[in-house]
């Protein structure tokens, strides 16, 4: 061929023009999340008196992967590790980063001196309450020690110093209001459906959330080092239950329906299918008025008991009501026609509540 083209140009001819070949059509980058079993190796992190908390994080981290690749093939998913091996927190990141991840979820087991302390809570980043919930991100960090020079492989960050987390105060996190939407999602699961003693939807200062480019959580999902928690999250209906209930956050929080599973979905990801039961307020004022729409609101804390008006929790708000679940009494403010004007009121009330969440009411 190329001496029959030398030929015809040594001639002064040419060769007909000749359409380049098409370019290969764009293919869409799937949705990924990735899941990180938390701890591993000569990490076990919690100790109780018969599991490993690594363990258990790694089994319930590869029952949501392969839930959700089953209900959403089209949907990629990524594990940071599926054996028993110690990976720095850097690394995890890392993996979240190089697949250009949607969604990262951290699957950790929580500890505490006090055998009583119990429940499942969510956190995002930030440092809200810092001081509160330093001592979560000094135990999840101390790994970073196990690594040899962490303080140059972590820019001089050291878990065990308060100083170390101004730095985490000046970083902004563009992810943080689609991270608060999962996480919520994720404790409505753990107290609507499985319930859970409720420790809330909280911020802290992680190492692996903060280095990690996409909406990201931490879940806790209870301790073992109460007797009772720990023996249902080692059992294995206790394993199942707890990723049933991640994964059912992510089909809230994905927004599509799944070829693989019957059960119906969400209509959208912008309204999220609260699973506790029907609110149904307790207090003198009058009800919102029903409409063929949901209502929104924003929930600003729980009690054990009715509190009065005048009570420091309420932050000088007098406008909060209150409905009774399964015993404890949720305080929400506002009632609102859409999720985004909910929202916009929950931005403004982070001031006076940093934990606060949108809610919806009943019709």
């Amino acid at each position: 061929m190329k001496r029959i083209v030398s030929f015809l140009l040594w001639m002064g001819l040419t060769l007909p023009m000749m359409a380049a070949p098409a370019a290969p059509a764009a293919v869409e980058k799937p949705f990924t999340v990735v899941i990180d079993a938390g701890h591993g190796g000569k990490d076990a992190g919690a100790v109780g008196r018969k599991y490993y908390e690594k363990n258990l994080n790694l089994d319930v981290a590869l029952l949501v992967g392969k839930q959700i690749a089953h209900d959403y093939p089209e949907v990629k998913v990524v594990y940071t590790r599926t054996t028993d091996v110690f990976l720095p927190l850097q690394q995890r990141a890392d993996i979240v980063n190089k697949n250009n991840a949607d969604l990262f979820i951290c699957i950790h087991t929580n500890a505490s001196e006090s055998r009583t302390a119990r429940g499942a809570e969510t956190f995002i980043l930030g440092t809200e309450k810092m001081e509160q919930n330093l001592d979560v991100a000094m135990r999840e960090n101390a790994v970073i020690k196990l690594e040899a020079d962490y303080q140059t492989a972590y820019q001089g960050f050291d878990p065990n110093s308060i100083e170390s987390y101004i730095m985490f105060d000046l970083m902004q996190n563009q992810y943080m209001d689609q991270s608060l939407r999962f996480a919520t999602y994720v404790q409505q699961q753990f107290v609507g459906t499985l319930k859970r003693d409720d420790r809330g939807v909280r911020q802290a200062a992680f190492w692996v959330l903060l280095k990690s480019a996409c909406p990201s959580v931490l879940v806790e999902m209870g301790f073992i080092s109460n007797a009772e928690e720990e023996q249902y999250l080692g059992s294995t209906n206790g394993k199942k239950q707890i990723a049933t209930a991640i994964v059912d956050a992510f089909r809230a929080f994905y927004g599509k329906p799944s070829p693989n599973n019957p059960e119906p979905q969400p209509t959208t990801p912008e309204q999220p299918q609260v699973t506790t039961p029907e609110p149904q307020p307790t207090t003198p004022e009058p009800q919102p008025t029903t409409t063929d729409q949901p209502r929104f609101a924003v929930q600003i804390f729980v009690s054990s008991s009715v509190l009065p008006k005048n009570d420091h929790n309420f932050r000088g708000r007098k406008d909060a009501k209150y409905f009774e679940a399964n015993g404890r009494y949720k305080y929400y403010i506002g009632a609102y026609d859409t999720q985004a004007q909910a929202a916009d009121a929950m931005r403004e009330l982070r001031k006076l509540f940093p934990d606060c969440f949108v809610i919806k009411l009943n019709k």
